[in-house]
C-alpha cells in the first residue's frame, strides 16, 4: 500500500501545485487563462465576428464580446457540429455532449475539443485524485477497482462529428491504464438501454474488489440497491469491504445522504464533484467540507451576476477579484471548448474567498420566482432536511412548482413528494418543511406571512417509482439526466400528480 501511494503521490503532486499556484494568484491565473483561449480562437468564425485580435483586456473583452444563452449560440454549435472548421475554436471539433435538458425539453450539444478533454475534464480527474490524496493521505483507493455510473447513451455518428453523453465521450476516449482501474469495462458502460445496463453492471462488479464509486447519487442508488437485492446482502461493505468513498456530482447529495447510511454501515468519505457537460468546474477539496474550490486553472474564465441583477438591462459581470462571500452569482463560463460568455445556468454562493470556495445554491431557470419569493434549491434541500430529520422520514425524489393564483385565491407552492420513508406524522412533515423554507429565505417569510401572498405548501405523497416511470416516459433514464426539483412553471408538476393518480 504503501509503494502504490508514495507512486501516486509523486505523480498527483505536480497537480497540486498548478492547484496551489492558482490559489496564491486566483486574478492573474484567470486572466491567463482567457487570453489563451482568445489566442486559440482568434482566426475562427467567432473570432473574427467579435475581432478577438483587438481584445487585450478584460473590460474589452466584456464590451467586445456578448453574454449569450444557448439559444443564442445554438447556430454556430450547429455548424461545427456539421463539419466545420474554426467555428467557436481552432480546428475541427470530433464531439458534441447532448445534454438532456433539465429545465428545457430541447436538447443542447455542447462542444468539447481536445482541450476540453484533455485539460479540462480529465485533467479535472487527476485533480479529484490529487485533493483527495492531500486530504485523505491515508488512502488506499489506488489498490482497488473503482466503480462508474455514467450516462445510459449511445455514441452517434452524423456530419462526421459525433454526440452522446459526456460521460460516454469521456469513457470512450479514456487511456487505457485508467480504463483499467474502472468497472465495469467500456462495452457495458457504453451500452444504451438502462435496464439492460443495470443488470451487466451488477453481474460486472458483485465479485470485485471496488474502494470507490463515481456517479451521480440517484443513479448510483438504484443500481446499489437492486445489487443488494440480487446479492442477498443488507450492507455494501459485506461485498466490498475495501469500499471507502463516494466520488459524486450532478445534483445535490443531501436528499440521498440518509439512503446512503442505510446501505454502509462503516463512514464511507463522500467527496462533492461540480462537473457538466460545459466543463468541470469545481472539487470538494477538504474531507468534512462540502464547499467546492472553484477550479481556476482548467481551461475555464468566469464571470459571476450578481442574481438581483440577473437579467436587468446594466447587469453586472463580476470576474474572479471581485467576488464576495454570502452571496448568489448567475455564473458565465468562457471555455477551451469554444464557449464564449455562456451563460450556463447554474447559480453559486462563494464560502470563501481565500482561496475561492463555493456552493452550487440552484439554477437560473430552475427555482420558484412566481411570486417574488426567489426560492432555490438550496433552500428547498435544507427544508427537506430538517423536516425529515424531525419526522423520522426519508425523501428521495421530489419536484415542485407554482400554485399561480387565481381570481381572489393566493398562490401556494404544490409538491409531490416520493419517501422511501414516510414521516411518523405526515401534518408535522408539511408544517416543518413551510416553517423551515420561511426560516431559510426570507423572501419565502415574507410572503408567507399572514397568508399574505402564499397559501401554506400542498403536497402530494408519491407512489413508489413514480419518479422513475415518469423518467422513463420521457426518455431520460440514465445517469446524466435529473429529475426537474423546481420549476417557475407547472410543465413538470402537472403531469407528475396526473401520473401519480394512475397508479
Amino acid at each position: 500500500m504503501g509503494i502504490v501511494n508514495k507512486i501516486m503521490e509523486i505523480m498527483m503532486r505536480s497537480r497540486m501545485n498548478v492547484i496551489e499556484e492558482s490559489i496564491k494568484n486566483p486574478v492573474g491565473t484567470q486572466e491567463r487563462v482567457l487570453f489563451e483561449n482568445i489566442k486559440k480562437a482568434k482566426s475562427t468564425i467567432y473570432g473574427k465576428e467579435f475581432h478577438f485580435e483587438e481584445i487585450k483586456t478584460i473590460q474589452k473583452f466584456q464590451e467586445q464580446v456578448p453574454a449569450v444563452h444557448y439559444e443564442d449560440f445554438q447556430p454556430y454549435i450547429e455548424l461545427a457540429r456539421k463539419g466545420e472548421k474554426d467555428v467557436t475554436w481552432y480546428g475541427k471539433i470530433k464531439w458534441f455532449a447532448k445534454s438532456s435538458g433539465t429545465t428545457n425539453a430541447k436538447s443542447k450539444f455542447i462542444p468539447i475539443s481536445n482541450e476540453s478533454l484533455e485539460d479540462c475534464h480529465y485533467a479535472a480527474g487527476k485533480t479529484m485524485f490529487a485533493l483527495y490524496l492531500n486530504a485523505y493521505p491515508e488512502t488506499d483507493i489506488f489498490l482497488h477497482k473503482n466503480l462508474r455510473i455514467g450516462g445510459s447513451s449511445e455514441l452517434y455518428q452524423k456530419y462526421d462529428t459525433r454526440f452522446g453523453d459526456l460521460s460516454a465521450i469521456l469513457i470512450d476516449n479514456l487511456p487505457f491504464y485508467a480504463e483499467m482501474k474502472n468497472i465495469p469495462n467500456r462495452e457495458i458502460s457504453l451500452m444504451s438501454d438502462w435496464n439492460v445496463k443495470m443488470n451487466a453492471i451488477i453481474n460486472a462488479t458483485k465479485n470485485e474488489d471496488v474502494g470507490s464509486l463515481t456517479g451521480v447519487p440517484s443513479w448510483m442508488l438504484v443500481v446499489l440497491n437492486k445489487l443488494l437485492a440480487e446479492t442477498g446482502k443488507n450492507y455494501l461493505d459485506e461485498l466490498w469491504p475495501n469500499l471507502e468513498v463516494f466520488f459524486h456530482g450532478g445534483i445535490s447529495f443531501k436528499p440521498y445522504a440518509e439512503n446512503y447510511h442505510l446501505i454502509t454501515k462503516k463512514n464511507l468519505n463522500y467527496f462533492e464533484l461540480y462537473n457538466a457537460s460545459e466543463g468541470f468546474f469545481g472539487i470538494q477539496d477538504q474531507l468534512h467540507n462540502k464547499d467546492l474550490l472553484l477550479l481556476l486553472d482548467n481551461g475555464i474564465f468566469y464571470e459571476f451576476i450578481p442574481m438581483e441583477e440577473f437579467g436587468a438591462e446594466n447587469q453586472r459581470f463580476l470576474t474572479i477579484g471581485n467576488v464576495e462571500v454570502g452571496k448568489n452569482y448567475a455564473m458565465v463560463i468562457t471555455t477551451n471548448g469554444g464557449l464564449w460568455r455562456y451563460i450556463i445556468g447554474d447559480t453559486v454562493r462563494f464560502t470563501s474567498t481565500n482561496p475561492h470556495r463555493i456552493v452550487v445554491s440552484g439554477r437560473t431557470k430552475h427555482y420558484i420566482n412566481a411570486f417574488g419569493e426567489e426560492l432555490v434549491i438550496e433552500n428547498a434541500e435544507e427544508a427537506l432536511k430538517r423536516a425529515c430529520e424531525q419526522t423520522n422520514s426519508i425523501v428521495s425524489e421530489y419536484s415542485a412548482g407554482p400554485v399561480f393564483m387565481q381570481g381572489k385565491e393566493k398562490g401556494a407552492h404544490e409538491w409531490i413528494i416520493e419517501f422511501d420513508k414516510e414521516p411518523d406524522n405526515f401534518e408535522l412533515f408539511a408544517n416543518i418543511l413551510d416553517s423551515s423554507l420561511q426560516d431559510v429565505n426570507s423572501d419565502y417569510e415574507a410572503k408567507r406571512f399572514n397568508n399574505m401572498t402564499l397559501n401554506p405548501p400542498v403536497i402530494h405523497i408519491a407512489r413508489k417509482k413514480l419518479f422513475i416511470e415518469w423518467m422513463a416516459s420521457r426518455g431520460k433514464l440514465g445517469g446524466q439526466n435529473k429529475v426537474p426539483r423546481l420549476s417557475n412553471t407547472r410543465e413538470f408538476i402537472e403531469p407528475l400528480i396526473e401520473l401519480n393518480k394512475i397508479g
